[in-house]
């Protein structure tokens, strides 16, 4: 397996730009699978489903399966977030794993920056960001500049710098 991450600032594109690689990634034969951080409160479930009704009666975990997926949701009760390291560990083997968001993790990542959004760039602070990723052209920088649109490109990026798994935790782990 290999990691690239997608960093950048809330409405800058991430989810957007992951939409349009990913079919590319898969069309070329790859399997792709993604690490999403969400936001502090985000929930799969909802009240009247009977999953629901399991976690809120106390249940650690509750795994719903069908003929077409199977989700399997952990509570925390008060135990740490998963690291970006125990995430990576838990999933299938595939040709790519995409990470969206977990800006602070040392994992290569490419940053979308939109001008509209007026935010700074996170890479001249960050060595770990490769490329940038933007709707306009950026004179003044240090890394690969790639154009939002053109997912082809960005595939390509993302197939000639990912970097393997093992690296990923050995500096994730401290190693």
């Amino acid at each position: 397996m290999r990691v690239m991450g997608i960093a950048g600032w809330s409405g800058a594109g991430k989810t957007t730009l992951l939409s349009r690689l990913i079919p590319v990634l898969v069309g070329r034969g790859f399997s792709v699978s993604t690490i999403k951080h969400a936001h502090h409160h985000f929930d799969v479930d909802y009240p009247g489903k009977d999953s629901h009704t399991h976690r809120v009666a106390g249940a650690k975990e509750v795994l719903v399966s069908s003929v077409n997926r199977f989700a399997l949701m952990h509570e925390l009760r008060g135990e740490a977030e998963p690291s970006l390291a125990q995430l990576l560990s838990m999933l299938a083997p595939v040709d790519f794993v995409l990470v969206e968001g977990y800006k602070p993790e040392p994992h290569p990542k490419i940053e979308v920056h939109r001008v509209a959004n007026g935010k700074p760039f996170l890479y001249p602070n960050d060595p770990t960001i490769l490329a940038l990723a933007s709707d306009a052209e950026i004179a003044d920088r240090n890394v690969t500049l790639l154009a939002l649109e053109k997912a082809e490109e960005l595939a390509d990026f993302v197939q000639e710098n990912a970097v393997s798994v093992e690296d990923v935790l050995r500096v994730l782990h401290g190693a």
